[in-house]
């Protein structure tokens, strides 16, 4: 059946290449480059601009409108670097442009202001790749541009902005094949997602029910523009976060012409449109949709895949201008997704808290989810150094389980050889509902005091809806108790005040403050933030950085029912505080080229106000919780701590090839009330990446055909466990009668085994006169190594132990259209 699928996918690639395809005919193939060029601060329109193709013979180039607007017209397929020069503005660089002969290039580019006198200004342009777009982090900080996502080697799908940051230093994902983001030794629960300014839910389909992880991200690389990754010491606007910030920026359509991008790939195929509304207007429209290839292919009767897991996802962008009324800008992005698994094996399992690890257990799960983020900005000019951002957004996500358990009764023959299982007394073991809203209005200030000052002042209010609902059957399958039911809202309140200085073009200062205000049980912080960065000279900078972040906890854990030893339950967490933390960050970069960089940063959080749970003997922190939910009364008495260094040496795309190594030595550690010193779950010591890509261009009789081949190792420690009971001897030990499994007194001690992971990519894209074809191919874990996770009982070799292990081989096989 694998064999007829990939047939009959490469059948129907070949027919649409010859349907789209067209005779190149002897023509220069080029294409359309413009944009528009704003001040960094105030967001005005700079008028006059002069931009430039560097190195192009003879020169071309043009000036900006009085809107700020840039034209080139006939620029030749390939890559190309412009260059944007303005009187009073430090002159800027963006490298590598891509140019199709199947779309035209829209950029949204912006310079800043110099801070010196004219005189003083050395005329070379700035070229700081990877720098962070948003001008207030200095720090732990960084851009991803589209182009980066789709030519990095990694992950289960092309163009997977959630696999793309696993690649940068001290990140890692779960080895699992989920799409975790661990973050410098912290739980993925605590990162945050943004889309278009505005917190969303996790974009990931399958995502668990602690509302993280997931396979699949419902982020879509055909839809999006440059966007920032923040690992530690945020800057003052990012509130409720610890972890990391994945600020997610969608870009606007071609206001004046329509375009089309056409992809079948095995995991999923999609369809993007964009284009204006009517000629002469600037608004345009951009639109996305994606459904399961698998699912299509299975309804069609052509393959049976076990699960039936299927999905689809939409998104979209529509930018509205309105003259004195500012600028209007509507965006969303949804999706569904639902698998039905039968006999779920242990080796899928994830923590010890799944019973499918038990021995004699079986279980079939059915699962769906959804998730949905509606929003609508606003951005009003106040004048010439001024302008007012207003943000209304609504989010839901949820996810509805059933757990079909059965027990497994082994059978032997008369000469006790084993025949076979027994699968008896099926029944609804587990049921779950967990459904969560959001609504969000912001209104965010930003005033240019002048070339070396800005400040930006903020508010957000947020209130969540929750109707979150558990029971499970209790032992003798006959009663079923409520884990927790609740509807609930809880209102949060968040300020800040954020200020950057620039004390010449070498120092800038950003500080400020932030304000978190949880109105359910009235409890608020007051975090301050403060961040430098000292250009010590052409070469060599030094950034240092500090903030005090906090976070809410999960809102089941404010509403667990806890059994008292009366039998009666109680709701003893309504006055949980925040988690909070100190982060502290000191960096150094050495550039020896345009191209080649040097980073090192040391980090240090201290995490205190830890909600752990309220005995002396558990083991028992909120951080560690993973899909399965403890309910548990919970005191805000434990403390945590991150420490690492990252070192990076990075060569960004030139001369058709580049290469990124990292490498990060870290420690992660937690105490509860039994004031012992563990590990957390995601301390698995170090992590290595080492990636490589080359480009072969003007390939083939007309040169219009470019081969891209990427490579990327993965080298780390892995995911520490609570290991299963031993005897004396090491043998296994199993108490039934007291359901005792898993050794606590060992919980996190260690791991079993480090990891390690081998990607090979490549693509292969060609122009013709108004269309571009690309075929990618994605091999994961090339070598298919099996890298052991977690322990469960062997129910096929009484007493033996067996390993959940990290996903093995996937390839990814699609075909782009861009037209």
């Amino acid at each position: 059946m694998k064999n007829l699928l990939s047939q009959l996918f490469l059948i129907i690639l070949f027919y649409l290449m010859a349907l789209f395809s067209s005779p190149v005919l002897g023509q220069t193939l080029s294409q359309t480059v413009r944009g528009i060029v704003t001040d960094a601060d105030s967001q005005a329109p700079l008028i006059g601009a002069i931009v430039t193709v560097l190195g192009s013979n003879p020169l071309k180039g043009t000036v900006t409108d009085q809107s700020g607007s840039f034209r080139l017209e006939n620029v030749p397929t390939g890559r190309i670097t412009l260059v944007l020069s303005f009187i009073g503005y430090e002159p800027k660089a963006i490298p590598e442009i891509v140019v199709n002969s199947g779309k035209e290039v829209l950029l949204q580019l912006s310079m800043q202001e110099s801070a010196v006198n004219m005189a003083e200004i050395k005329v070379k342009p700035n070229q700081v790749k990877g720098q962070a777009l948003n001008e207030m982090s200095l720090i732990s900080s960084r851009s991803i541009s589209p182009e980066e996502t789709s030519r990095y080697a990694g992950g289960l799908g092309f163009n997977d902005p959630s696999q793309i940051v696993s690649n940068f230093a001290g990140v890692a994902n779960n080895p699992n094949g989920n799409n975790d983001i661990i973050v410098r030794g912290n739980s993925p629960k605590y990162m945050q997602w943004r889309l278009e300014g505005v917190q969303i839910t996790n974009p990931n389909h399958f995502a668990d029910q602690g509302g993280i992880a997931g396979g699949i991200s419902a982020l879509n690389n055909n839809i999006l523009a440059s966007s920032d990754f923040s690992t530690g010491a945020f800057s003052p606007e990012y509130g409720d976060v610890l972890s990391g910030v994945y600020d997610v920026k969608l870009r606007s359509g071609n206001n004046e012409k329509v375009e089309s991008v056409l992809g079948i790939g095995l995991l999923g195929t999609d369809l993007t449109v964009e284009g204006p509304f009517r000629k002469g207007y600037g608004g345009s429209f951009l639109l996305n949709y994606r459904y399961s290839t698998i699912s299509l292919l299975t309804k069609a009767g052509i393959t049976n895949v076990k699960g039936n897991p299927n999905f689809q996802d939409g998104a979209f962008k529509i930018v509205l201008p309105a003259s004195k009324l500012g600028t209007f800008s509507l965006f969303g992005l949804g999706g569904n997704s639902h698998a039905l698994l039968d006999e779920v094996n242990p080796d899928i399992a994830e923590t010890p808290g799944d019973r499918s690890m038990l021995p004699g257990i079986r279980e079939d799960i059915e699962i769906g989810s959804y998730l949905l983020n509606l929003g609508v900005n606003h951005t009003l000019s106040l004048g010439k150094n001024s302008y007012l951002q207003t943000t209304l957004a609504h989010s839901k996500e949820g996810i509805k389980d059933q757990v079909f358990e059965s027990n497994v009764k082994k059978e032997y023959n008369d000469a006790g050889e084993y025949v076979g299982e027994v699968v008896t007394n099926k029944h609804t073991n587990y049921i779950s509902r967990l459904f969560k809203s959001s609504y969000r209005g912001a209104l965010t200030y930003h005033h240019k005091i002048d070339a070396r000052n800005k400040i930006q002042v903020g508010s957000q209010y947020t209130l969540f809806d929750y109707d979150y609902g558990q029971s499970r059957l209790v032992e003798d399958a006959e009663a079923r108790v409520s884990l927790i039911d609740f509807q609930e809202t809880i209102g949060t309140l968040r300020n800040y005040i954020s200020w950057k200085h620039r004390f010449n073009e070498a120092v800038t200062l950003v500080t400020g403050v932030h304000n978190m205000n949880v109105l359910y049980n009235k409890k608020s912080t007051l975090e301050p933030r403060l961040s430098l960065n000292w250009q010590l000279n052409t070469t060599n900078s030094f950034q240092v950085g500090y903030g005090k972040h906090s976070t809410m906890e999960s809102p089941h854990n404010y509403f667990a029912k806890v059994k008292q030893e009366d039998g009666s339950f109680t709701e003893p967490n309504h006055n949980l505080d925040l988690l909070k933390a100190h982060h502290f960050v000191v960096g150094y970069e050495k550039r020896f080229s345009d191209v080649l960089v040097a980073k090192a940063e040391v980090y240090y959080q201290d995490l205190y106000n830890l909600p752990v749970e309220n005995k002396t003997n558990s083991t028992f922190a909120t951080i560690n919780e993973g899909p399965d939910f403890n309910y548990v009364e919970l005191v805000n008495a434990g403390t945590g701590n991150n420490y690492g260094i990252e070192l990076t040496l990075e060569r960004f795309f030139k001369n058709n090839f580049y290469y990124l190594l990292n490498g990060t030595i870290y420690n992660s550690t937690y105490k509860t009330l039994e004031g012992k010193e563990r590990n957390t779950p995601y301390n698995g010591k170090y992590l290595v990446n080492v990636l490589f890509g080359k480009e072969f261009v003007k390939l083939g009789k007309h040169q219009n055909k470019t081969l891209g081949l990427n490579a990327k190792a993965f080298f780390g420690g892995g995911k520490n466990i609570i290991p299963l009971l031993r005897d004396e001897k090491g043998n296994v030990a199993v108490n039934p009668e007291q359901n005792q499994f898993w050794d606590y007194d060992k919980a996190y001690e260690t791991s079993l085994g480090s990891l390690y992971r081998l990607t090979l990519s490549a693509s292969y894209k060609w122009n013709r006169l108004k269309t571009t074809h690309e075929i990618y191919i994605n091999l994961d874990n090339l070598t298919n190594a099996q890298g052991k996770l977690t322990e469960y009982y062997d129910s096929s070799k009484p007493g033996s132990v067996g390993h959940t292990t990290q996903i093995g081989f996937i390839p990814n096989l699609m075909y782009r259209l861009y037209f």
